[in-house]
């Protein structure tokens, strides 16, 4: 007689966190302007938490408006003085030095990332790390090249670059727009999201040990006041924001009238959608990257799924049986699939829409998965069937792991409910048929749109959207161009 074997469903993992004895933080973090770090002329501080406890890692300083002045001074010293008239070969050797050094304490980058923003630790040691250090290697490469990214034309750079970055991928986003611009011979005043500035500042710390020229690259700390002094600033030729739509708005109306370059970066709500012919199990693993792993905290995270009818109901319990598998967890445990919300507010935001999703009338259903009792800020997975165009869910952007599902019959009709929105920066297509991929990437009306995959990146490619997801590219030979002047 054949023994029936018994499957434990209930198990539990051991905890394996990651080590934090490499790495090295202070208690107090300063301005980094002209290659030193400065206290604030106006001595102001704010603590920055680790969002798994809310309890203080560090204080950082407040950047005022006379700090961002002699930041901006700073770059433009360097920018007139060393950087712009330094052989190009020579800026590369400087980049490459930074993606070297990045690479080397990559670790001590990862966990700090996953101690300040929350991320799920095998998102910072293997994406958004390794990530950051490709974009310096990339961007090395073309600094003395730029005669054959752009033939038959003369370049030259724009000079003093602002560039205000999110909280979502702090490192990554520092390297996404500091790279292009140090390639192309600008300087820089960086300022990081508030709530996640450490590894902004201890790339500061690499920046030092590269002995880039003093004013080549500053970083100043702050929370909005801060990006609009930096914004405002006379002496500032471009501004590159990655954020909300809203403030991308704002810093429009601000630049109007000047000769200030821009790029901006905004918000989405991506379209995910599943044909009938599509490998249902790989399709389903890439919703739960796209929406979940990442806490839903990517502008591009996919959290509109379209299913087609055929399909709907398998696909959307595979989702919710795949979801029960999902942990939620420190941040630092190489088991945690999902981490803590970055911030109290954030998490109150993404509260406010679950409650709206349920009076709109979508069928709710969440994880079972236990939340750490840690004091941190914490959210379950989250998905909503039967959900409609009209519901705000489906048209306003959360940036939180909260999936709106509809269903669709044709490609028409699918194409017409994806395109109906304000934002157009991503989507993702799953099907097994290349001329369905083809029919539906030419006309779907977003920047970055993936086949049979989702929430892919590389230093090669450009990345940018349509209509209110902003307008520009960074990444691959498009994002030189923001920092260019050709002639």
């Amino acid at each position: 007689m054949k023994s029936k074997l018994n499957f434990n469903t209930n198990w539990e993992y051991a905890s394996a966190p990651e080590s934090q004895d490499h790495i090295q933080l202070a208690d107090k973090y300063n301005l980094f302007i002209n290659g030193k770090f400065v206290a604030p002329k106006k001595g102001k501080y704010f603590n920055t938490l680790n969002p798994a406890t809310g309890k203080k890692i560090a204080s950082i300083a407040e950047a005022g408006a006379e700090d961002v002045d002699a930041a901006v001074k700073a770059a433009r010293n360097a920018y007139d003085k060393y950087w712009s008239k330094m052989s190009a070969k020579d800026r590369g050797k400087y980049i490459y030095r930074i993606a070297r050094l990045l690479q080397e304490r990559a670790r001590e980058f990862a966990v700090i990332e996953s101690l300040d923003g929350g991320k799920a630790i095998r998102e910072s040691k293997g994406i958004d790390i390794p990530l950051a250090a490709a974009h310096f290697f990339y961007y090395a490469g073309w600094a003395d090249k730029l005669d054959y990214a752009f033939p038959n034309r003369q370049t030259s750079p724009v000079g003093v670059a602002g560039q205000i970055i999110p909280w979502n991928f702090p490192l990554l986003m520092a390297a996404w727009k500091i790279a292009p611009a140090l390639a192309t011979g600008n300087t820089v005043v960086l300022k990081p999201a508030e709530t996640t500035s450490l590894t902004a500042l201890k790339l500061a710390e690499l920046i030092q040990e590269a002995d880039l020229p003093p004013g080549v690259v500053n970083i100043v700390t702050g929370a909005g006041a801060t990006g609009a002094a930096i914004v405002n600033h006379p002496d500032i030729d471009k501004v590159a924001f990655t954020g909300s739509t809203g403030v991308g708005k704002l810093i429009q109306n601000s630049i109007a009238g000047t000769d200030k370059k821009v790029t901006l970066e905004l918000g989405g709500k991506a379209a995910n959608i599943i044909m009938e012919d599509a490998p249902i199990d790989q399709a389903v693993e890439g919703i739960i990257n796209g929406i979940y792993f990442n806490q839903g905290h990517v502008c591009c995270a996919g959290s509109r799924l379209f299913v087609q009818e055929g399909i709907e109901d398998v696909v959307i319990q595979k989702l919710k049986d795949r979801m029960e598998t999902l942990i939620i967890g420190d941040p630092l445990d190489k088991n945690t699939d999902i981490g803590a919300i970055n911030s109290k507010s954030q998490l109150e935001t993404i509260e406010k829409y679950i409650e709206v999703g349920k009076q709109e009338g979508g069928n709710f259903y969440e994880s079972s998965c236990p939340l750490p009792s840690t004091g941190g800020y914490w959210c379950r997975p989250t998905l909503f069937t039967q959900a409609s165009q009209s519901h705000r869910i489906v048209q306003e952007e959360i940036f939180g792991p909260v999936l709106a599902v509809q269903s669709f019959r044709t490609l028409e009709e699918v194409l017409t409910k994806a395109n109906n929105t304000h934002y157009g920066l991503s989507a993702g297509v799953w099907t097994d048929k290349g001329s369905k991929i083809f029919k539906m990437t030419n006309k779907l009306r977003a920047g970055v749109i993936w086949a049979n995959t989702y929430n892919k990146f590389d230093p090669t490619s450009p990345f940018g959207g349509y209509k209110e997801s902003g307008f520009g590219r960074e990444g691959g030979l498009h994002g030189l161009l923001p920092y260019l002047r050709l002639n």
